[in-house]
């Protein structure tokens, strides 16, 4: 293992075990150095290493803290490498896409707020057949966004976040090559959205399933 690499395991264990709080602030660079048995320039790489992942924040001229260490903080860093997928993974994207996001949409059948429904509903009526290909892309990465959000678990939330954005261009390229895609996907928002009104989270899991596993299955057929 690499000394930068087993710096950042020591800092890590020092979060883990509870010695290093979210919001505290670490002790003095050459004090840790010491303590890890440690080059400072191996502190100073782990440090950085571990502030491009967001658990750690460098205030310049103040020192360096934990981060909250918040779900969707953290998962940031996880966006940003989906972010560079290639062409040839989105497929995998989708598979992934079709495992997670049905199981949030069962939990928020059971979770649901009302001012939630409220969006969803207003998301129904605003996007039609007579919006544009990019306009009812952006309505459907809304629409599962805050179907997610609903199942009031960040982690789970942020995951279907990060792997929505990635399958928009596949999801426009549907749109306007497929006949009645648009009107498919409008018609199964709308089951899903029922399904949440009626709190049945079997029912509200098996169209999430259908929907993504439409998407996945028209791209299996065009490549």
């Amino acid at each position: 293992m690499a000394v930068t690499d087993k710096a950042i395991v020591k800092i890590k264990e020092m979060i883990v075990s509870g010695e290093l709080s979210p919001g505290s602030r670490l002790p003095r660079e050459a004090d840790l150095a010491v303590r890890l048995g440690l080059a400072r320039s191996s502190l100073r790489e782990a440090v950085r290493a571990l502030a491009l992942m967001n658990i750690l924040h460098v205030r310049q001229g103040d020192g360096t803290y934990v981060t909250s260490l918040d779900s969707r903080l953290l998962l940031d860093a996880l966006n940003f490498v989906v972010d560079f997928h290639r062409d040839d993974s989105v497929m995998q994207l989708l598979e992934v896409r079709r495992v997670i996001e049905p199981a949030a949409t069962e939990m928020a059948a059971v979770r649901i707020a009302d001012e939630q429904l409220q969006h969803l509903s207003h998301l129904l009526k605003v996007g039609d057949e007579t919006s544009s290909v990019d306009e009812l892309v952006a309505n459907d990465l809304e629409f599962h966004r805050s179907v997610a959000e609903a199942s009031g678990n960040d982690v789970l939330s942020s995951l279907v976040d990060g792997l929505s954005a990635p399958t928009q261009r596949v999801r426009i390229w549907r749109g306007l090559t497929e006949h009645g895609a648009l009107e498919r996907t409008l018609s199964e928002h709308r089951a899903i959205y029922d399904a949440l009104v009626a709190r049945q989270p079997d029912l509200a899991k098996s169209w999430m399933t259908v929907h993504i596993a439409g998407v996945e299955q028209w791209l299996r057929q065009v490549l």
